[in-house]
């Protein structure tokens, strides 16, 4: 997705010629299964372009070893195919216009940098998601000279979804001729490179039946991780799709660095996450991507001295956590969409890095924080509105997060219960024990997590 692409108006397409275009038991294939290796995994996004000077596979891969060391699993890389140059917006244009769906983008490298950069990867323990487009093309990409693969307004002229993005046209998936190329292009990443997943760039513009049909082909080859770009959209779900955005925390978490939300707005978002869920299904959650940085700035232009404890407070609260390129050394710079703009402080590991790392940890060893447990949140009685308490609990496996979310200091009652006994802090490293129930006073942004072990 490219900037404000979530605020898209939804446009409905016809699935008349679903019957030809679908097994015949596809509509009976159960939603496949997580991954194994994705049960407590973080992912990574990331931004080729702007990640190193040179902008390519080979350059990027010299940050593997730190990576490895981040604890990171899971690497989500932004589309890698050519980029159309007919109606391209900026000096490099968007890799959301994607001018060939199997090929690589000469900018980044060849076919073979890519396969050898995703073997690195393999070798060292990580697992390898591709973002792919199919809600629509590049204007010069070769589906082009099939007008009928594209939506066309009443005098046959291909359109773009809608007038903001002008650098793509918009795929028509009634027609059976493009949705088996679209399967075909997929598959191609999958046993060409052997990649672990997708990410759905805007998901919910595809028709929920032809992500069923290549989830279930797909997945018939090997095991994947497949993430939606959507919230609330069950359809995608049961067709398959393991995860997808947790887009209204993110609301929670922007409303409560400006001011505008509260513990009790987080604690309602809980009880919706609960029951809006299916089993084994969850979002990904994340306090900035490419998409918020290019629109409103880094994570720190929006909520500041806030991020270390809203940090504590995604990476704990049910869901995979998202980090973003340049997140992990504590980017504040807004990162240009469609032009060079490199990102800085990537080449080693500072005190972020080793913050994100300590919570990848907490995360790894603590299975009732892995990405399925999305039922396992208990809000913690507390007195006031500013201070956010809560557990994840589970036959002794127990996290603790507590966190002041306001800049001014807060005087609280905080009710542990059973909860209460031995604990390992996170910010300190250190033993700690919690009563039944405490009162204190926390700094502005102060928070820390407790864990079982």
């Amino acid at each position: 997705m490219r900037k404000n692409r979530r605020w898209l108006t939804l446009f409905p397409l016809l699935t008349i010629l679903v019957g030809a275009c679908m097994p015949a038991n596809a509509a009976q294939n159960p939603a496949k299964a997580l991954p194994d290796w994705a049960k407590s995994a973080t992912i990574y996004e990331v931004n080729v372009r702007q990640y190193t000077p040179e902008g390519t596979f080979a350059a990027f891969a010299q940050s593997l070893p730190r990576l490895q060391k981040l604890g990171v699993k899971i690497l989500w890389f932004m589309p890698i195919q050519p980029i159309s140059i007919l109606n391209r917006k900026g000096t490099l244009g968007s890799e959301y216009s994607v001018a060939n769906y199997t090929a690589v983008n000469p900018e980044f490298g060849t076919s073979a940098d890519f396969k050898a950069l995703v073997d690195k990867a393999h070798t060292m323990g990580f697992k390898v998601i591709l973002d792919w487009v199919a809600d629509h093309s590049g204007w010069d990409n070769p589906w082009i000279n099939n007008p009928s693969w594209y939506h066309q307004d009443q005098n046959g002229n291909i359109i773009s979804p809608n007038p903001d993005w002008s650098d793509v046209a918009w795929l028509n998936y009634d027609n059976p001729y493009m949705r088996a190329a679209m399967l075909t292009a997929m598959k191609y990443w999958v046993t060409n490179f052997n990649i672990d997943g997708f990410r759905a760039d805007y998901a919910t513009g595809v028709p929920a039946d032809f992500w069923q049909q290549a989830i279930t082909e797909l997945t018939a080859i090997k095991p994947l991780f497949m993430l939606a770009e959507a919230q609330g959209d069950k359809d995608l779900l049961n067709a398959g799709f393991n995860a997808d955005y947790g887009w209204d925390l993110l609301k929670v978490l922007n409303g409560i660095g400006n001011g505008t939300q509260n513990r009790e707005d987080f604690e309602n978002l809980a009880i919706f996450l609960q029951e809006n869920y299916l089993p084994g299904k969850f979002p990904m959650t994340f306090i900035t991507n490419h998409d918020e940085n290019t629109s409103t700035g880094s994570e720190y232009t929006r909520l500041g001295a806030g991020v270390p404890a809203l940090s504590a407070i995604y990476f704990t609260y049910p869901g995979m956590p998202l980090i973003y390129s340049g997140q992990e050394v504590g980017n504040k710079k807004q990162i240009a969409f469609f032009d060079k703009d490199l990102i800085t402080g990537l080449t080693q590991a500072n005190a972020v890095s080793s913050f994100y790392a300590s919570l990848i940890t907490l995360k790894n060893r603590n299975p009732v924080l892995w990405n399925t447990s999305i039922a396992a949140l208990t809000p913690l009685p507390v007195t006031g509105d500013n201070v956010i308490a809560f557990a994840r609990e589970s036959k002794g496996d127990n996290v603790v997060t507590i966190a002041n979310i306001t800049n001014a200091p807060q005087k609280v009652t905080i009710t542990y219960g059973n909860l209460a006994g031995k604990y390992h802090a996170l910010t300190s490293g250190t033993a700690a024990s919690l009563p039944r129930s405490v009162a204190i006073t926390l700094k502005p942004w102060q928070f820390q997590v407790y864990s079982s072990f």
